[in-house]
């Protein structure tokens, strides 16, 4: 599950909780289905943020020569960046 649609199961799950009149689909207990929602839209953002920034992070190292035209000198440019 991702950030929308955890998003999404709480505003769904707030809106039956808070916004509909209780009573309004028989036999169902709308606001206690809108409390369940709410609760694993927080735990499916919650683990979507985790998951996010506990990823593997990779280095990625880069190295250029160039030949200055003016001395005749070998440049070498070292460039680190991770992805």
């Amino acid at each position: 599950m991702g950030i929308g649609a955890s998003i999404f199961l709480i505003a769904i799950g707030a809106i039956l909780a808070f916004a509909i009149t209780p009573g309004l689909i028989p036999y169902v207990d709308q606001t206690l289905i809108g409390y369940i929602l709410i609760g694993v839209g927080v735990l499916g953002l919650v683990i979507s943020l985790v998951m996010m920034n506990s990823g593997p992070r990779r280095r990625v190292r880069e190295s250029r020569r160039m030949v200055d035209p003016e001395t005749g000198d070998t440049i070498t440019h070292h460039d680190t960046r991770e992805v």
